[in-house]
């Protein structure tokens, strides 16, 4: 008879992970408030952000500014990067992507930092002049920030990514994209991916739990709910605005 295996995470560890913000701070700074208040008492605690803080809402910068503050005191933090991150750094390098990013959510990002699209036609040139207005308008610490943002983060049973791993891919030799973006049958393949998969990206309206992945992408720019997994020895719960 076979036995289900047991997942946990490091001795003396609560690791609290938190889903798409997406450019909305209030429920951001609610959930990491109830996180603070939380009645662990384990010696090391850990705040996992899973990516995607801009775009779709209207105060991506506001975002930004609350986690380079410091915002959980004795926390071990650890920012991870999302595939609207991605979108930012490429837009920044490539006024190319313009139409595409904008399209996803861009614009909200672009107000947040006090850049407007011209009426009219959106040409070349013109995207171009807007690539340039934001570049200058995005602090030196927001792009540090967006530069230095991991891909990938392990707490014992427990592998944290912003969309997926490719199945049948060992989590060392994951490709980035797949990471940021997601593959085709992810959510469906219910083999071993060595971890448990903690993960965002797919919006729905409560945490996803299957036996190999936890979906924690409850669309905070839309219901208002941002959702945090805790995870302490092999217990889980949730957090939620």
């Amino acid at each position: 008879m076979s036995t289900r295996k047991t997942y946990s995470v490091p001795h003396d560890t609560c690791v609290y992970a938190i889903g798409d913000i997406h450019g909305e701070l209030g429920p951001l700074a609610r959930l990491v408030a109830m996180v603070r208040r939380d009645t662990s008492r384990a010696e090391r605690r850990v705040l996992v952000f899973l990516g995607d803080y801009v775009d779709r809402g209207l105060q991506s910068r506001e975002v930004i500014e609350f986690l380079l503050g410091d915002p959980a005191p004795g926390f071990e933090t650890v920012f991870l990067k999302g595939n609207h991150e991605a979108w930012v750094l490429a837009f920044l390098d490539d006024a190319g992507v313009a139409r595409q990013w904008l399209a996803a959510g861009g614009q909200g990002t672009l107000l947040s930092y006090g850049v407007s699209l011209p009426p009219g036609p959106r040409n070349a040139d013109c995207l171009e002049a807007v690539r340039v207005s934001f570049a200058e308008a995005l602090p030196d610490a927001h792009r540090d920030f967006l530069n230095g943002l991991a891909t990938l983060h392990v707490e014992g049973g427990y592998a944290f990514v912003h969309a997926g791993v490719r199945p049948g891919t060992p989590l060392a030799a994951q490709r980035e994209e797949d990471l940021l973006w997601g593959v085709d049958g992810f959510m469906e393949d219910p083999g071993n991916h060595g971890k448990i998969i903690v993960h965002g990206h797919a919006f729905a309206p409560e945490p996803v739990v299957a036996r190999n992945r936890i979906g924690i992408d409850t669309g905070a720019y839309v219901t208002g709910r941002l959702t945090c997994l805790v995870l302490e020895g092999t217990a889980r719960r949730f957090l939620s605005t």
